[in-house]
């Protein structure tokens, strides 16, 4: 019997590395699925004097993209939200995070700005708010400002077109309550 254990111990450890092997590591669960945005108002990258705030994306389905200019994978993910923001589906807010203003506004200059506003996160603490691991980061909020979706990593067609533009589209259609 004592001689069992041993195995038994095994079997239970390749049971876990079998299951760890199935998930997927870019999902990182979000406990504010389902949850009210956490409440911010932060000084717009473009303009100081102005103000983006977690009541500026009530009343619509909305994105909120957490971007910097340091972020090499946010410049991979960019061209994807120049044309989502074209195409004028949903509107993207953007959280830029940990970042420069400067740095941040030359940066939009010279890729093009997708956002209907930016807010200036320079010390990270809304970010931390928000339940954001690193950058860049999407959220779908819906019309009442409840986060639906969070997707870690940069966005690329694939997910906008499988994950990210169908819950906006259902999002869409539902009567606010």
């Amino acid at each position: 019997m004592a001689r069992l254990v041993p195995l038994a111990i095994f079997v239970i450890l390749v049971v876990f590395l079998g299951i760890g092997l199935t998930l997927d590591p870019r999902e990182v669960p979000s406990p504010f699925i389902g949850k009210p945005a956490p409440p911010f108002s932060l000084p717009q990258v473009a303009d100081a004097a102005k103000t983006l705030s977690v009541a500026d994306l009530k009343g619509r389905v909305s994105l909120v993209n957490v971007w910097a200019s340091w972020c090499v994978s946010c410049r991979q993910e960019h061209p994807v939200l120049l044309d989502l923001a074209k195409r004028g589906i949903v509107p993207i807010y953007g959280l830029n995070y940990k970042d420069e203003r400067e740095a941040a506004q030359q940066w939009l200059s010279r890729f093009g700005d997708p956002y209907a506003a930016s807010a200036f996160d320079p010390d990270g603490k809304t970010g931390l708010d928000w339940g954001v691991y690193g950058v860049p980061e999407t959220f779908v909020i819906d019309k009442q400002g409840v986060i639906r979706h969070k997707h870690t990593g940069p966005v690329t067609p694939q997910a906008l077109a499988e994950d990210i533009l169908p819950l906006v589209a259902r999002l869409q259609q539902e009567v606010a309550q």
